[in-house]
């Protein structure tokens, strides 16, 4: 078995090392950030944005952001714990899916059965997958079967902006914003029309093809992809019990945005994507069977974006998104389908910042033999103030769910710039999640489960000076009612059954920072938590105690060299904490250069070492894999 690569000893001293270097002589001082003029289109919101508009501004704008409150707010001014990684972080990380670009961002942790395509699962401060509320181009994703968003199905082609938000939001958007969420956008259409065509190849059969046109022709702009993705992978099971083929995938993808400047006051906006994931796996006792999972992803949405006065603006929306899954030939299928509209509005008075929000949620499951939903219905409202250094933000949210009656979270957070470049932050805030209908509802399934709930407090401490900046933030997140699968009860099933049998604490603290030196662009960060059972004392299942992650990268001769480090000490792949999963590092390479104006090549080689590690206990990781990439993205 391998063994953790870092000791609990050894780890803080790293960090440390880490975050000085980012104090390198030569930073300078500079001023505080001003407030975006809100009047501008350009300018965003640093709160959860619906659909397109808001994306589209902030991707131009590196210091706004779309994911913590819901009403117009510059970067400057965000509370929350956020990271934001654009087109080019994308590009780069050489990814099939989603999961494998997230796992390498602070505060998260990817397990997974195996290779791409296969179940997986985000950790985000080491909550449970179905604690982070996910929207793709702000349409609401989540399964009703297993909880949680299907990463496997998620493409990474065409996405142009991601946004993380760490910690709980459940008091701007509802149930499942327990441990965080993640705002996923895809491209949209902004001046002259312009291509983007992409092919690749790799390691185990890889092949890679996308492409895409997006623009604008008078008032309406537009955006289309569509990408395919292929391997043959590699063994995923490699006991003897299992089939000792490869367990490939084939992943199909398309995309469209469409948006309707109607007058300076009004906009509509139209957005659909769909994901195919197609991947063999291998089930017990199944030598010879050629076994396939197949999730696919649907999301579609309207919206219409109104500018009544300079002070006054709302956003009127409706969407659904699809989660099918399927297995074959052993036959199992899954069906979860959501539909939400939302009613937003802003008041900017001043200072003062208010927003008031109505929001209708409904949950449908089609799993043999459910065939049931829910709907919720939801109040929220929201009060921002900036005075001199200081700034704060209060969120209070009702949600009135068809079978658990009404649930009020809350949310406070306070920002102090103490000096130039530095600032403390606190927050404090209550969460929820409602039991998914298969956990109520299943053979395994307990009618009288209640939703699971949390309260967490934090606090955060932050210099940046340009483009340098070092962040510590420290957390504790309380949950009860916590749902695991138990011993036989009160289901029809004797195997066993759901309950709201624990509590858990997911508690620690990320240092994170990045800084330039010289012609290297520096970036780290380390995490110590401690998510463990509060009932006994034990960490929870594949969760790790301290994560580390490097980065640096620099400019030589027409080209970008780069690389990232990833290093995870050891989990255990049960709750009683006696099968230990061993720890390992991580070495990633990338290169890039452009061909030509309009051709870029990048080179990427992940898990240099050819390291073996298990994300969960019997199931391979990929070894040793090379790809190479050419883009071509031609203006008209």
């Amino acid at each position: 078995m391998s063994h953790s690569p870092f000791s609990s000893q050894a780890c803080l001293p790293l960090a440390v090392a880490a975050l000085c270097a980012s104090f390198a002589p030569g930073a300078q001082a500079q001023s505080q950030a001003q407030a975006a003029d809100v009047s501008n289109p350009g300018t965003v919101s640093a709160q959860r944005s619906d659909a397109g508009t808001l994306a589209a501004a902030a991707a131009s704008l590196p210091d706004v952001v779309i994911s913590a409150t819901r009403t117009p707010q510059p970067a400057a001014q965000v509370l929350a714990d956020v990271t934001v990684l654009d087109d080019q972080a994308v590009q780069r990380s050489g990814a099939v899916n989603i999961a494998d670009l997230l796992a390498r961002q602070p505060g998260m942790e990817l397990v997974r059965n195996g290779g791409p395509g296969t179940t997986s699962s985000i950790y985000i401060r080491g909550a449970e997958t179905r604690f982070t509320a996910v929207y793709v181009n702000g349409v609401r994703v989540d399964s009703q079967s297993t909880g949680g968003a299907p990463w496997e199905a998620i493409s990474l082609a065409q996405i142009e902006r991601i946004e993380i938000l760490r910690g709980p939001a459940a008091a701007v958007y509802g149930s499942d914003a327990v441990a965080g969420v993640i705002l996923i956008y895809t491209r949209q259409g902004d001046g002259a029309p312009k291509a983007n065509v992409a092919v690749g190849l790799g390691s185990q059969g890889t092949r890679r093809a996308e492409a895409g046109i997006s623009g604008q022709a008078g008032a309406v702009d537009y955006a289309l992809g569509a990408s395919r993705a292929t391997s043959s992978g590699f063994n995923a099971r490699p006991d003897a019990a299992y089939n000792p083929d490869k367990d490939g995938y084939r992943n199909t993808a398309a995309n469209a945005r469409l948006g309707w400047q109607v007058n300076g006051a009004h906009r509509l906006e139209a957005a659909f994507s769909h994901s195919k994931m197609d991947a063999q796996y291998d089930g017990f006792g199944t030598q010879g069977i050629d076994e396939h999972g197949v999730n696919q992803l649907t999301t579609a949405s309207l919206a219409w974006a109104a500018r009544w006065s300079e002070v006054y603006d709302s956003r009127l929306s409706v969407s659904q998104s699809t989660t099918r899954y399927r297995t074959s030939p052993d036959p199992y299928a899954t069906k979860t389908t959501l539909r939400d509209a939302l009613f937003q509005n802003t008041l900017r008075l001043g200072a003062h910042r208010l927003s008031l929000t109505l929001e209708h949620r409904g949950d449908a499951l089609v799993n043999d033999p459910i065939d049931t939903s829910r709907h919720q219905n939801a109040l929220a409202l929201g009060w921002g103030w900036q005075g001199g250094a200081h700034t704060l933000q209060l969120n209070l949210r009702h949600d009135r769910d068809s079978e658990f009656g009404g649930a009020t979270t809350g949310q406070f957070a306070w920002g102090y710039q103490f000096a130039p470049n530095w600032r403390v932050t606190a927050a404090a805030g209550t969460a929820f999640r409602v039991p998914t209908l298969y956990h109520r509802f299943s053979q395994y399934g307990a009618p009288d489960l209640q939703p699971e709930k949390s309260r967490n407090v934090e606090l955060g401490l932050r210099w940046a000076d340009g483009g340098s900046s070092v962040e510590a933030t420290l957390y504790q997140n309380r949950v009860r009612n916590l749902i695991a699968f138990g011993a036989a009860g009160p289901c029809a099933d004797a195997f066993g059954c759901y309950e709201n049998g624990g509590r858990a604490v997911y508690e620690g603290l990320t240092l994170a920072a990045r800084h330039r030196l010289g012609s290297v662009n520096l970036s780290g960060s380390i995490d110590l938590q401690d998510p463990h059972s509060r009932d006994t004392g034990k960490l929870l299942a594949r969760r790790a105690k301290q994560l580390l992650k490097l980065g640096a990268d620099t400019q030589l001769g027409g080209w970008t060299l780069g690389g990232e480090f990833q290093a995870t000490s050891h989990r255990y792949d049960n709750a009683a904490n006696t099968s230990r999963l061993g720890g390992f590092g991580v070495l990633n390479l990338y290169a890039s250069t452009r061909l030509a104006p309009d051709w870029q090549l990048l080179l990427r080689v992940d898990n240099l070492a050819d390291r073996q590690y298990q994300l969960a206990r019997g199931y391979a990781q990929a070894g040793r894999t090379a790809y190479a990439e050419l883009r071509w993205t031609p203006g008209f």
